[in-house]
């Protein structure tokens, strides 16, 4: 039964005897260690009425506000939790690489017994939490808890006035947003070169909402782009896009992240036994024995979300396919995109190699569908089909229904 956080302290507690300082804290992938010197301790809105040790105290549950300035190990350290629970909570994070993910504004949850952590929780918003749980003595286990919630639509509109992205971002579009339609559309428009002052745009965007409290996750319904004499269109439809004559946006996925056909050293499996400590932990992805530089090439069109390292995970990249598909590349050596870049299928993003933990060189690689890990090797991936005859009547109705509400915003 998922445990929820019991108090919250916004801004810290001042604890005399240990002069620790919690509240502002910006987890930063590529720093683990601790700053030389601790900020001054500040006295928070909440105080205890009496001198405390950190053990007298190490039962209460603590939760953390995430905002710049700070370290994951100085958390750690503040609280009195070794740094090497700090590594056993990082190693169980290799299979979810969560940690990796935080931002100013989401919470971090702390469980202690006697100065020993039992169970930290990660909360990014009220639909998705990461609970790191003590399974044994030296081992950590995670859950995930998504919720789907409701979502509402909405139609953002803009007229192109300088590039498409600033007018995309003045019309309330996010960054991740714009990326994505570019995504969509790099086959059928150069966004930098065919856009001309006057042209329009319209999105149908939904947003998540959880008994009425937004979530801050969008996705992108249906949009339609008025360049000139032409109109391209994209509609979600089971998770893939399609245009308006129900023809696929998306290039077919490659099978392989590798342009020869490496021997598989180890498959999915979720519950594989790990080969450096011997426990039981999930293998989310497919391992292929590649030599240390041999090229990485993304597997579908998408954006890449994550350039990033891990300790366990290494050098690592992330790539977006639209709203159901995510695929990630872990032990690499080097990354030849960035952030925030447009990738094509079959470009090359990257060279193997053999960085955090690992039992030699190899590529880890992963497929994600809808949220979930799945077997890269046997899953279906998405083929460049239009929509098929028994499904030609439910995709026209979602796209009569979301042009309906395109045409009504016009203004």
């Amino acid at each position: 039964m998922k445990r929820y956080l019991r108090k919250p302290l916004m801004l810290g507690v001042y604890l005399p005897a240990a002069a620790l300082t919690l509240g502002a804290f910006s987890y930063q992938p590529l720093e683990y260690s601790l700053p030389l010197e601790l900020p001054e301790p500040k006295v928070a809105e909440v105080q205890l009425e009496e001198p405390h040790t950190l053990a007298e105290v190490s039962i209460a549950d603590f939760v953390y506000t995430i905002q710049p300035g700070d370290t994951l190990s100085t958390i750690f350290e503040r609280l009195g939790v070794s740094q090497k629970e700090m590594y056993q909570v990082l190693e169980s994070d290799v299979s979810i690489l969560a940690l990796d993910t935080l931002k100013p504004g989401d919470k971090l949850g702390f469980w202690l017994e006697e100065g020993r952590l039992q169970q930290l929780e990660l909360r990014f918003n009220v639909a998705h939490q990461v609970v790191f749980s003590r399974a044994a003595e030296d081992t950590f286990e995670y859950s995930e808890v998504l919720v789907e919630g409701q979502w509402r639509e909405q139609v953002v509109s803009g007229e192109i006035n300088g590039s498409f992205y600033t007018s995309a971002k003045r019309a309330g579009l996010n960054a991740a947003e714009i990326q994505r339609i570019s995504a969509l559309l790099q086959d059928k428009i150069n966004f930098r070169r065919d856009l001309r002052a006057g042209d329009r745009f319209q999105v149908v965007r939904a947003e998540q909402y959880i008994d009425g409290e937004a979530t801050g996750n969008t996705r992108l319904e249906g949009l339609r782009v008025f360049n000139r004499s032409r109109e391209l269109t994209a509609f979600m439809f089971d998770g893939n896009y399609y245009d308006l004559n129900g023809e696929s946006l998306a290039r077919a996925f490659m099978r392989y992240p590798t342009k020869r056909r490496f021997r598989l050293s180890s498959q999915f499996n979720p519950y594989r036994k790990h080969p450096v400590t011997g426990r039981v932990r999930p293998h989310n992805g497919t391992d292929f024995a590649t030599p240390i530089g041999t090229p990485v090439l993304a597997t579908g069109d998408g954006v890449v979300t994550r350039v990033t390292k891990h300790p366990y995970a290494g050098l690592y990249i992330v790539i977006e396919h639209g709203e159901k598909y995510k695929t990630r590349f872990l032990h690499l050596s080097k990354a030849l995109v960035r952030k925030g870049q447009t990738v094509s299928r079959g470009q090359k993003i990257a060279l193997s190699g053999n960085s955090g933990r690992s039992t030699g060189a190899h590529l880890h690689y992963e497929l994600h569908i809808n949220g979930r890990p799945v077997n890269a090797m046997k899953a279906p991936i998405p083929v460049a089909d239009a929509v098929g005859k028994d499904d030609r009547m439910a995709f026209n109705q979602l796209k009569d229904r979301l042009l309906e509400q395109m045409n009504a915003n016009q203004g």
